[in-house]
């Protein structure tokens, strides 16, 4: 197929380009490039892909490149609470904005899968599994423009919308803005993490099974479309204070306080059901310690923090 891939140069973009290529479809990568890092370099050599350096939001651009495809795939966002936070004018624009024109843009016929995130269900009940079901109460500015984007693409026809659990792993495009990815990093290069309300649980998912589910719903879109659906490793429902102590168990010498003297600012706390996607026959393939000592790894190369999105 032939599809259409905006923020392709993102953190996820970047794995996900080159395994759609992989598996011969024709892609039109549009980024802004806006972190002045250099993913897809490695792709350029194949023939079945166009970037175009262009922003997600110019609407002449998007209605010609539109035109000529079969599925899009919105992934440019200004990703994360803290980042909305800082610049909402531009973060309204780029996730909600964005999403609505690409939608009336595009045909009936025409395939729309759209990562949006399980921080939309903000604090779900205490032991009790969020599914797609649940009631969204979402905390922040981007988990509040996310699910009203999620709602535009649902309400039209030829949709999935994926409920992402916090992402982690290497990407070319690398973020350490990201829990699994921040702790990991700190644990390396400080050896201590203090946290703050330690007993604050999410769920986690690779980035790399975040490009093999889109995969999957190409392959089972029938099945699959005009619904939503949690992505997420089931094994990985963790407290903050869960998560430090696997990095710990990797890296030994890391020591771990709590305290009280100060507040996450982000408060989502919730455990998630990740049933539905793997009843269509989805299961993730890396397990948060094989990312984490993948991690380990990376940051052997990166030694400094300008990789994160604030």
């Amino acid at each position: 197929m032939k599809i259409l891939v905006t923020g392709a140069a993102g953190y996820i973009g970047a794995i996900l380009v080159p395994a759609l290529l992989k598996e011969s479809h024709c892609i039109i990568a549009v980024d802004n490039f806006m972190y002045n890092q250099t993913p897809l370099l490695d792709c350029c050599n194949n023939k079945n892909l166009e970037i175009i350096r262009g922003d997600a939001r110019d609407k002449s651009l998007i209605a010609k490149l539109i035109k000529e495809v079969d599925v899009i795939l919105p992934l440019a966002c200004l990703t994360g609470s803290p980042l909305c936070k800082k610049d909402p004018t531009t973060a309204r624009s780029v996730v909600l904005d964005a999403i609505k024109m690409i939608n009336d843009l595009r045909s009936k016929e025409q395939i729309i899968i759209f990562p949006t995130t399980n921080s939309g269900y903000g604090i779900g009940e205490k032991d009790k599994y969020c599914t797609e079901e649940a009631l969204l109460k979402p905390i922040s500015l981007y988990g509040k423009l996310k699910v009203e984007a999620e709602n535009v693409i649902l309400n039209s026809p030829n949709s999935i919308t994926l409920r992402l659990a916090t992402v982690f792993g290497i990407s070319p495009r690398m973020r350490l803005d990201l829990l699994v990815n921040d702790f990991t990093y700190r644990a390396l290069n400080d050896k201590y993490i203090v946290l703050f309300e330690a007993g604050f649980k999410r769920n986690y998912i690779h980035v790399r099974d975040v490009a093999k589910v889109f995969l999957h719903c190409l392959n089972n879109f029938e099945q699959m479309k005009n619904e939503p659906y949690n992505v997420g490793l089931s094994d990985a429902n963790l407290s903050k204070m869960e998560l430090a102590e696997k990095i710990k168990n990797q890296i030994p010498e890391l020591f771990l306080v709590e305290s009280d003297i100060s507040e996450d600012p982000d408060k989502r706390d919730y455990v998630i059901s990740n049933e539905k996607i793997e009843k269509t026959g989805f299961k993730p393939q890396i397990s948060l310690e094989e990312g984490i000592a993948e991690l380990i790894k990376g940051y052997q190369v990166i030694k400094n923090n300008k990789f994160s999105n604030v």
